[in-house]
């Protein structure tokens, strides 16, 4: 029927049984006077972004950290638990959220290949944006002369360094004997092989795993429930993680290393600013800007927790508010939760020009290419937990000389590196996922194209 009939109606009820609407004289309905009056503002409180509120705790943390340095006890008694039980929430929900998110995108995927295709891309973008980051480390440590003029008594240091596992362990070690145990660990590498496993199944299986699919998609969107809830409270999760740090180890622990600190921030926002945006501008065709601004709950988080894994329910958030799909954030992830530390390898490269000149030691050119190489193949077995970098750096010092003994010269600044360095770690799983998302979209408008053609 034509919109320009009259209307012969003086009045209308509205959709949902309300009262009738007012006419006016030439018989044009009007809306309601209440819709017309002017809606209340919010109160100032809730026009607050969260990544605003993150921000604001991570400010205030910092500063009460401050004031209680005198007695860091208060801020370990009363204030940590705020941010330990934030933590143990997020942590609760990481293993279910993984399992059903992955299994439930396998599914979607419908195909093998795709899944294949997806994990392999994934894979090299993280094998080289770890490279990337190791040789960064390495050029800024060198140029920067991290360790120059560092005057310390090396005879008492002691560090007795763990043994990693070998290669071929690290790949029998993927691979579970056990349902259940990768869950009751975490052990976040064998909980996505389970799920990889059970959506290949349910793909081969067919109809008759119908049932189970739709009680894993169930799943899955009651565990992104539960995230939500949980990241409502994360700027008093915040507060309670940076607060006893900064009371705890204060501005005279951070003195006599604050440049082997501002060589590794140095190195790892050049991460951020040239490797990230650059295949973000290049690989997912998106300004950079937007994806940093939509990827700063992420960073204040992980800044404040120090924990890859913990951060992992809100990096699975933002990235799909930018448009990433289920399918890939559930997947990719969690994988780079897992396997993608390139905070860690700058850190390891940073570290390692440190210690060896404050042991007076030279690396040549080929052995800074074996730190690239270690560093790049051990970020594979490091687990996204607080202070796991200590061990690969032990490991990649074996790798060319150094003196083990050299660890415990950065482990009481080691909490300040591993915040930045997990800020890098998550950001570039959030890049990669975009990344990967934007070419699978282009591959499937292309297979489209060539159908319809």
């Amino acid at each position: 029927m034509s919109d320009n009939l009259p209307t012969t109606s003086t009045s209308r009820r509205d959709d949902d049984g309300g009262a009738p609407s007012p006419a006016t004289h030439d018989g044009t309905i009007t809306e309601s006077t209440s819709e017309d009056a002017p809606k209340k503002p919010k109160p100032w409180l809730k026009r607050l972004s969260l990544t605003t509120w993150i921000f604001i705790a991570l400010i205030l943390g910092v500063l009460a950290g401050l004031a209680l340095q005198g007695a860091p006890d208060i801020a370990d008694t009363y204030i940590k638990p705020f941010g330990t039980i934030f933590l143990n929430l997020i942590k609760m929900i990481v293993v279910p959220l993984v399992l059903f998110s992955i299994i439930a995108g396998v599914v979607s995927l419908d195909d093998v290949k795709k899944v294949g295709a997806i994990g392999g891309k994934t894979i090299l973008f993280y094998l080289v944006t770890t490279g990337f980051a190791v040789t960064l480390g390495l050029i800024f440590a060198n140029v920067m002369n991290v360790g120059a003029g560092y005057v310390m008594d090396t005879q008492d240091l002691s560090y007795e360094a763990t043994d990693p596992p070998s290669f071929i362990d690290t790949i029998v070690n993927i691979f579970p004997s056990n349902f259940f145990q990768p869950m009751a660990d975490a052990t976040m590498l064998q909980v996505i092989v389970i799920a990889v496993v059970f959506g290949f199944g349910m793909i081969a299986a067919g109809k008759k795993a119908k049932p189970v699919i739709d009680i894993c998609n169930a799943l899955s969107d009651v565990c992104i429930a539960i995230m939500r809830g949980i990241i409502l409270v994360a700027p008093f999760g915040v507060f309670g993680l940076i607060c006893p740090v900064i009371a705890n180890n204060g501005i005279d622990v951070l003195r006599p290393l604050l440049w082997l600190i501002v060589v590794a921030y140095v190195a790892m926002i050049c991460q951020i600013a040239l490797v990230y945006s650059g295949i973000i501008k290049v690989f997912a065709r998106m300004s950079p800007l937007k994806f940093l601004k939509g990827e700063m709950p992420v960073m204040g988080f992980a800044f404040a927790s120090a924990s890859s894994v913990g951060t992992l329910p809100i990096n699975m958030e933002c990235t799909e508010k930018m448009g990433v799909s289920k399918e890939v954030t559930s997947f990719v992830l969690p994988l780079g939760a897992t396997i993608n530390m390139d905070g860690t390898a700058i850190y390891q490269g940073v570290c390692a020009i440190f210690i060896a000149q404050v042991f007076g030691i030279d690396l040549t050119v080929g052995q800074q290419l074996t730190i690239v190489m270690t560093a790049v193949l051990a970020s594979i077995g490091t687990a996204g937990v607080p202070g796991s970098g200590m061990i690969m750096l032990a490991m990649v010092l074996q790798s060319v000389g150094l003196p083990v003994e050299g660890v415990a010269l950065v482990a009481g600044v080691d909490r300040i590196l591993d915040m930045m360095r997990t800020t890098v770690n998550v950001t570039g799983d959030a890049a990669v996922a975009t990344c990967v998302d934007a070419m699978q979209k282009r591959a499937a408008a292309r297979k489209a194209k060539k159908a319809a053609a």
